[in-house]
Protein backbone atom coordinates (compact mmCIF):
# COMPACT_ATOMS: atom_id res chain seq x y z
CA UNK A 1 0.00 0.00 0.00
CA UNK A 2 1.40 3.40 -1.02
CA UNK A 3 1.49 6.10 1.65
CA UNK A 4 -0.27 9.05 0.02
CA UNK A 5 1.46 12.18 1.25
CA UNK A 6 0.76 15.79 0.42
CA UNK A 7 1.71 16.95 -3.06
CA UNK A 8 4.67 19.35 -3.02
CA UNK A 9 6.36 20.96 -6.03
CA UNK A 10 10.10 21.47 -6.25
CA UNK A 11 10.63 23.76 -9.20
CA UNK A 12 8.34 22.13 -11.74
CA UNK A 13 8.74 18.63 -10.28
CA UNK A 14 5.80 17.29 -8.23
CA UNK A 15 6.56 14.88 -5.38
CA UNK A 16 4.24 13.03 -3.02
CA UNK A 17 0.52 12.68 -3.61
CA UNK A 18 0.91 8.98 -4.41
CA UNK A 19 3.23 9.64 -7.38
CA UNK A 20 6.18 7.30 -8.04
CA UNK A 21 9.29 8.17 -6.02
CA UNK A 22 11.54 10.82 -7.59
CA UNK A 23 15.31 10.32 -7.82
CA UNK A 24 17.48 13.13 -6.48
CA UNK A 25 21.19 13.53 -7.13
CA UNK A 26 23.82 15.56 -5.33
CA UNK A 27 26.73 17.46 -6.82
CA UNK A 28 30.18 16.52 -5.51
CA UNK A 29 31.98 19.35 -7.32
CA UNK A 30 33.07 22.44 -5.44
CA UNK A 31 30.24 24.98 -5.95
CA UNK A 32 32.90 27.67 -6.24
CA UNK A 33 33.78 26.08 -9.59
CA UNK A 34 30.65 26.97 -11.57
CA UNK A 35 31.68 25.21 -14.79
CA UNK A 36 32.50 21.91 -13.03
CA UNK A 37 29.26 22.09 -11.05
CA UNK A 38 27.16 22.76 -14.14
CA UNK A 39 28.88 19.92 -16.01
CA UNK A 40 28.12 17.52 -13.16
CA UNK A 41 24.49 18.66 -12.97
CA UNK A 42 24.07 17.89 -16.68
CA UNK A 43 25.61 14.43 -16.11
CA UNK A 44 23.16 13.81 -13.26
CA UNK A 45 20.23 14.95 -15.38
CA UNK A 46 21.31 12.66 -18.21
CA UNK A 47 21.50 9.78 -15.72
CA UNK A 48 17.89 10.49 -14.72
CA UNK A 49 18.04 12.79 -11.68
CA UNK A 50 14.95 15.01 -11.48
CA UNK A 51 16.26 17.24 -8.66
CA UNK A 52 19.88 18.04 -7.79
CA UNK A 53 21.16 19.12 -4.39
CA UNK A 54 24.13 21.48 -4.09
CA UNK A 55 26.16 22.01 -0.93
CA UNK A 56 26.32 25.67 0.15
CA UNK A 57 29.22 25.93 2.62
CA UNK A 58 29.86 29.69 2.34
CA UNK A 59 28.53 32.98 0.98
CA UNK A 60 30.47 32.77 -2.28
CA UNK A 61 28.89 29.36 -2.99
CA UNK A 62 25.45 30.78 -2.20
CA UNK A 63 26.00 33.66 -4.61
CA UNK A 64 27.07 31.20 -7.31
CA UNK A 65 23.57 29.65 -7.27
CA UNK A 66 22.32 32.29 -9.68
CA UNK A 67 25.23 31.64 -12.07
CA UNK A 68 24.53 27.90 -11.96
CA UNK A 69 20.76 28.37 -12.38
CA UNK A 70 21.34 30.39 -15.54
CA UNK A 71 23.00 27.38 -17.18
CA UNK A 72 20.79 24.45 -16.09
CA UNK A 73 17.11 23.55 -16.45
CA UNK A 74 16.62 21.21 -13.50
CA UNK A 75 15.38 22.13 -9.99
CA UNK A 76 18.18 22.73 -7.49
CA UNK A 77 18.11 22.24 -3.72
CA UNK A 78 20.52 24.05 -1.40
CA UNK A 79 22.07 22.12 1.48
CA UNK A 80 22.39 24.52 4.42
CA UNK A 81 24.09 23.88 7.76
CA UNK A 82 25.02 26.22 10.64
CA UNK A 83 24.53 29.59 8.88
CA UNK A 84 20.93 30.52 8.08
CA UNK A 85 22.10 33.58 6.13
CA UNK A 86 23.38 31.24 3.43
CA UNK A 87 19.78 30.05 2.97
CA UNK A 88 18.69 33.68 2.55
CA UNK A 89 21.27 34.22 -0.17
CA UNK A 90 20.45 30.93 -1.94
CA UNK A 91 16.74 31.81 -1.95
CA UNK A 92 17.45 35.26 -3.37
CA UNK A 93 19.59 33.61 -6.04
CA UNK A 94 16.71 31.42 -7.27
CA UNK A 95 17.13 28.08 -5.48
CA UNK A 96 14.10 25.75 -5.74
CA UNK A 97 14.30 24.10 -2.32
CA UNK A 98 16.31 24.53 0.87
CA UNK A 99 17.41 21.75 3.19
CA UNK A 100 17.73 22.88 6.82
CA UNK A 101 19.05 20.76 9.67
CA UNK A 102 17.32 21.50 13.01
CA UNK A 103 20.33 19.98 14.74
CA UNK A 104 22.51 22.79 13.42
CA UNK A 105 20.12 25.76 13.33
CA UNK A 106 18.10 27.31 16.14
CA UNK A 107 14.27 27.48 16.02
CA UNK A 108 14.52 31.24 15.50
CA UNK A 109 16.90 30.80 12.56
CA UNK A 110 14.68 28.14 10.96
CA UNK A 111 11.66 30.44 11.23
CA UNK A 112 13.60 33.24 9.56
CA UNK A 113 14.45 30.89 6.67
CA UNK A 114 10.83 29.69 6.50
CA UNK A 115 9.57 33.28 6.28
CA UNK A 116 11.89 33.94 3.35
CA UNK A 117 10.97 30.62 1.68
CA UNK A 118 7.26 31.35 2.04
CA UNK A 119 7.75 34.73 0.41
CA UNK A 120 9.42 33.05 -2.60
CA UNK A 121 7.02 30.04 -2.58
CA UNK A 122 9.70 27.36 -2.23
CA UNK A 123 9.63 24.29 0.06
CA UNK A 124 11.93 23.45 2.95
CA UNK A 125 13.30 20.02 3.72
CA UNK A 126 13.58 19.35 7.41
CA UNK A 127 16.61 17.05 7.28
CA UNK A 128 17.49 15.26 10.50
CA UNK A 129 20.65 13.13 10.68
CA UNK A 130 21.46 10.86 13.61
CA UNK A 131 25.00 12.26 13.66
CA UNK A 132 23.91 15.88 13.95
CA UNK A 133 21.26 15.72 16.64
CA UNK A 134 21.43 18.50 19.22
CA UNK A 135 24.55 18.06 21.39
CA UNK A 136 22.55 17.65 24.61
CA UNK A 137 20.47 14.88 23.00
CA UNK A 138 23.55 12.99 21.75
CA UNK A 139 25.21 13.26 25.16
CA UNK A 140 22.09 11.93 26.88
CA UNK A 141 21.90 8.93 24.52
CA UNK A 142 25.61 8.12 25.01
CA UNK A 143 25.18 8.09 28.79
CA UNK A 144 22.34 5.55 28.69
CA UNK A 145 23.42 1.98 29.39
CA UNK A 146 21.38 -0.08 26.95
CA UNK A 147 21.74 -2.96 24.51
CA UNK A 148 21.95 -2.41 20.75
CA UNK A 149 18.20 -2.69 20.17
CA UNK A 150 17.42 -0.18 22.92
CA UNK A 151 20.02 2.21 21.51
CA UNK A 152 18.38 1.98 18.07
CA UNK A 153 15.01 2.91 19.60
CA UNK A 154 16.56 5.77 21.58
CA UNK A 155 18.22 7.26 18.50
CA UNK A 156 15.04 6.82 16.45
CA UNK A 157 12.94 8.53 19.11
CA UNK A 158 15.41 11.40 19.32
CA UNK A 159 15.42 11.91 15.53
CA UNK A 160 11.63 11.75 15.34
CA UNK A 161 11.20 14.17 18.25
CA UNK A 162 13.54 16.70 16.61
CA UNK A 163 11.78 16.39 13.25
CA UNK A 164 8.29 16.64 14.71
CA UNK A 165 9.32 19.59 16.85
CA UNK A 166 10.60 21.43 13.78
CA UNK A 167 7.50 20.55 11.73
CA UNK A 168 5.22 21.78 14.54
CA UNK A 169 7.21 24.99 14.81
CA UNK A 170 6.81 25.62 11.08
CA UNK A 171 3.09 24.75 11.10
CA UNK A 172 2.41 27.04 14.06
CA UNK A 173 3.94 29.86 12.05
CA UNK A 174 1.92 29.18 8.91
CA UNK A 175 4.52 27.26 6.86
CA UNK A 176 3.44 23.88 5.46
CA UNK A 177 5.47 23.52 2.24
CA UNK A 178 7.57 20.83 3.93
CA UNK A 179 9.53 17.70 3.05
CA UNK A 180 11.01 15.58 5.86
CA UNK A 181 14.00 13.25 5.95
CA UNK A 182 15.41 11.09 8.73
CA UNK A 183 18.79 9.60 7.85
CA UNK A 184 21.42 7.57 9.63
CA UNK A 185 24.47 5.58 8.62
CA UNK A 186 22.87 2.76 10.61
CA UNK A 187 20.38 0.96 8.35
CA UNK A 188 18.04 -0.25 11.16
CA UNK A 189 17.80 3.31 12.53
CA UNK A 190 16.95 4.70 9.10
CA UNK A 191 14.25 2.08 8.50
CA UNK A 192 12.60 2.25 11.92
CA UNK A 193 12.60 6.05 12.24
CA UNK A 194 11.01 6.51 8.81
CA UNK A 195 8.39 3.81 9.42
CA UNK A 196 7.33 5.52 12.64
CA UNK A 197 7.26 9.09 11.35
CA UNK A 198 5.39 8.00 8.19
CA UNK A 199 2.37 7.36 10.41
CA UNK A 200 2.64 10.67 12.24
CA UNK A 201 2.84 13.24 9.42
CA UNK A 202 1.38 13.66 5.94
CA UNK A 203 4.35 15.46 4.40
CA UNK A 204 6.50 13.84 1.69
CA UNK A 205 9.45 11.82 2.95
CA UNK A 206 12.90 11.93 1.38
CA UNK A 207 14.76 8.63 1.84
CA UNK A 208 18.43 7.82 2.07
CA UNK A 209 21.04 6.03 4.17
CA UNK A 210 23.82 8.50 4.88
CA UNK A 211 27.60 7.92 4.81
CA UNK A 212 27.30 4.37 3.49
CA UNK A 213 30.86 4.22 2.15
CA UNK A 214 32.11 2.96 -1.22
CA UNK A 215 30.53 0.16 -3.29
CA UNK A 216 29.71 -2.62 -2.87
CA UNK A 217 29.00 -2.12 0.86
CA UNK A 218 27.49 1.32 0.27
CA UNK A 219 25.16 -0.04 -2.39
CA UNK A 220 24.06 -2.92 -0.17
CA UNK A 221 23.27 -0.58 2.75
CA UNK A 222 21.33 1.76 0.47
CA UNK A 223 19.37 -1.04 -1.18
CA UNK A 224 18.38 -2.53 2.18
CA UNK A 225 17.45 0.78 3.83
CA UNK A 226 15.72 2.51 0.94
CA UNK A 227 14.28 -0.68 -0.55
CA UNK A 228 12.74 -1.85 2.74
CA UNK A 229 10.84 1.42 3.09
CA UNK A 230 9.78 1.70 -0.56
CA UNK A 231 8.48 -1.88 -0.44
CA UNK A 232 6.03 -0.70 2.24
CA UNK A 233 4.91 2.32 0.21
CA UNK A 234 7.02 4.80 2.20
CA UNK A 235 9.12 7.39 0.38
CA UNK A 236 8.52 10.20 -2.12
CA UNK A 237 12.07 11.12 -3.13
CA UNK A 238 15.26 9.09 -2.79
CA UNK A 239 18.97 9.74 -2.90
CA UNK A 240 21.61 7.03 -2.78
CA UNK A 241 24.70 8.25 -0.93
CA UNK A 242 27.98 6.57 -1.93
CA UNK A 243 31.68 7.26 -1.71
CA UNK A 244 31.64 7.09 -5.49
CA UNK A 245 30.58 9.19 -8.45
CA UNK A 246 27.30 11.09 -8.22
CA UNK A 247 26.16 9.49 -11.49
CA UNK A 248 26.61 6.03 -10.01
CA UNK A 249 24.42 7.10 -7.09
CA UNK A 250 21.62 8.00 -9.49
CA UNK A 251 22.01 4.75 -11.44
CA UNK A 252 21.74 2.69 -8.24
CA UNK A 253 18.67 4.69 -7.17
CA UNK A 254 16.95 3.84 -10.45
CA UNK A 255 17.89 0.19 -10.10
CA UNK A 256 16.19 0.10 -6.70
CA UNK A 257 13.02 1.57 -8.22
CA UNK A 258 13.18 -0.74 -11.25
CA UNK A 259 13.65 -3.93 -9.23
CA UNK A 260 10.75 -3.01 -6.93
CA UNK A 261 8.61 -2.47 -10.07
CA UNK A 262 7.91 1.11 -9.00
CA UNK A 263 9.02 2.37 -12.40
CA UNK A 264 9.86 0.78 -15.77
CA UNK A 265 12.14 3.04 -17.78
CA UNK A 266 15.28 1.11 -18.67
CA UNK A 267 16.17 -2.45 -19.65
CA UNK A 268 16.86 -4.96 -16.90
CA UNK A 269 19.01 -8.07 -17.11
CA UNK A 270 18.11 -11.50 -15.75
CA UNK A 271 21.04 -13.93 -15.69
CA UNK A 272 21.61 -17.22 -13.91
CA UNK A 273 24.39 -17.66 -11.31
CA UNK A 274 25.78 -20.59 -13.39
CA UNK A 275 26.40 -24.10 -12.13
CA UNK A 276 27.64 -27.47 -13.39
CA UNK A 277 24.84 -27.48 -16.00
CA UNK A 278 26.08 -24.28 -17.69
CA UNK A 279 26.83 -24.73 -21.37
CA UNK A 280 28.17 -21.26 -22.19
CA UNK A 281 30.17 -18.32 -20.86
CA UNK A 282 27.27 -16.59 -19.14
CA UNK A 283 29.53 -14.06 -17.39
CA UNK A 284 31.05 -12.76 -20.64
CA UNK A 285 27.75 -12.72 -22.52
CA UNK A 286 26.00 -10.88 -19.67
CA UNK A 287 28.83 -8.33 -19.43
CA UNK A 288 28.57 -7.52 -23.14
CA UNK A 289 24.78 -7.25 -23.01
CA UNK A 290 25.00 -4.95 -19.98
CA UNK A 291 27.21 -2.56 -22.00
CA UNK A 292 24.49 -2.39 -24.65
CA UNK A 293 21.43 -2.01 -22.43
CA UNK A 294 23.12 0.61 -20.25
CA UNK A 295 22.68 3.00 -23.18
CA UNK A 296 19.08 2.02 -23.89
CA UNK A 297 15.93 3.68 -22.54
CA UNK A 298 13.14 1.13 -23.01
CA UNK A 299 11.65 -1.15 -20.32
CA UNK A 300 12.87 -4.43 -21.86
CA UNK A 301 13.70 -7.48 -19.75
CA UNK A 302 16.54 -9.51 -21.25
CA UNK A 303 17.76 -12.87 -19.96
CA UNK A 304 21.09 -14.68 -20.29
CA UNK A 305 20.83 -18.25 -19.00
CA UNK A 306 23.45 -20.98 -18.83
CA UNK A 307 21.33 -23.91 -19.92
CA UNK A 308 17.92 -24.94 -21.24
CA UNK A 309 16.79 -25.88 -17.72
CA UNK A 310 17.03 -22.25 -16.54
CA UNK A 311 15.87 -20.63 -19.75
CA UNK A 312 13.26 -19.92 -20.83
CA UNK A 313 11.56 -21.69 -17.90
CA UNK A 314 13.00 -19.64 -15.05
CA UNK A 315 13.22 -16.54 -17.25
CA UNK A 316 9.82 -16.77 -18.89
CA UNK A 317 8.98 -13.22 -17.77
CA UNK A 318 11.83 -11.93 -19.97
CA UNK A 319 10.92 -10.14 -23.18
CA UNK A 320 13.94 -11.61 -24.97
CA UNK A 321 16.66 -14.01 -23.91
CA UNK A 322 19.22 -16.64 -24.74
CA UNK A 323 19.76 -20.07 -23.15
CA UNK A 324 23.18 -21.61 -23.80
CA UNK A 325 23.58 -25.10 -25.30
CA UNK A 326 26.64 -27.17 -26.19
CA UNK A 327 26.41 -25.99 -29.79
CA UNK A 328 25.55 -22.35 -29.04
CA UNK A 329 22.20 -21.22 -27.73
CA UNK A 330 18.47 -21.00 -28.19
CA UNK A 331 16.80 -17.62 -28.55
CA UNK A 332 13.46 -17.15 -26.81
CA UNK A 333 10.94 -14.33 -26.73
CA UNK A 334 8.14 -13.97 -24.16
CA UNK A 335 8.69 -17.58 -23.11
CA UNK A 336 8.54 -19.01 -26.64
CA UNK A 337 11.50 -20.49 -28.50
CA UNK A 338 12.45 -18.61 -31.67
CA UNK A 339 15.49 -20.30 -33.15
CA UNK A 340 18.93 -21.76 -32.49
CA UNK A 341 22.12 -19.72 -32.85
CA UNK A 342 25.80 -20.64 -33.00
CA UNK A 343 28.18 -19.65 -30.17
CA UNK A 344 29.73 -16.77 -32.13
CA UNK A 345 26.26 -15.50 -33.04
CA UNK A 346 24.81 -15.31 -29.51
CA UNK A 347 25.82 -11.71 -28.67
CA UNK A 348 25.25 -10.16 -32.14
CA UNK A 349 21.86 -11.87 -32.46
CA UNK A 350 20.71 -10.79 -29.01
CA UNK A 351 21.91 -7.22 -29.55
CA UNK A 352 20.16 -7.04 -32.91
CA UNK A 353 16.88 -8.24 -31.35
CA UNK A 354 17.21 -5.77 -28.47
CA UNK A 355 17.73 -2.81 -30.78
CA UNK A 356 14.86 -3.89 -32.95
CA UNK A 357 12.59 -4.14 -29.90
CA UNK A 358 13.64 -0.71 -28.64
CA UNK A 359 13.01 0.81 -32.04
CA UNK A 360 9.51 -0.70 -32.18
CA UNK A 361 8.73 0.51 -28.64
CA UNK A 362 9.91 4.01 -29.52
CA UNK A 363 7.93 4.26 -32.74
Amino acid sequence: MVRKSRLIKIGGVPIGGGLPPVVQGMVKSDPLDVDATVKEIYSLKEAGAKIVRVAVPNLKAAKNISLIKEKVDIPLAADIHFNYRLAFEAIDRGIDKVRVNPGNLSPREILLVASKAKEKKIPLRVGVNSGSLPKSTLERILKVKADKEEKIHLVCKAMIDVALGCVSLLEENGFEDIVVSLKSSEVPVTILSNKIIAGKISYPLHLGVTATGPPPAGIIKSVIGIGALLSEGIGDTIRVSLTASSVEEVKVAYQILEYLDLIRQKPTLISCPTCGRSRGDVLSIAAEILKVIDKMHSPIKVAVMGCEVNGPGEAQEADIGIACTRQGGVLFKNGHLLNKVKKNEIIPTLVKELRSMEQSLGS
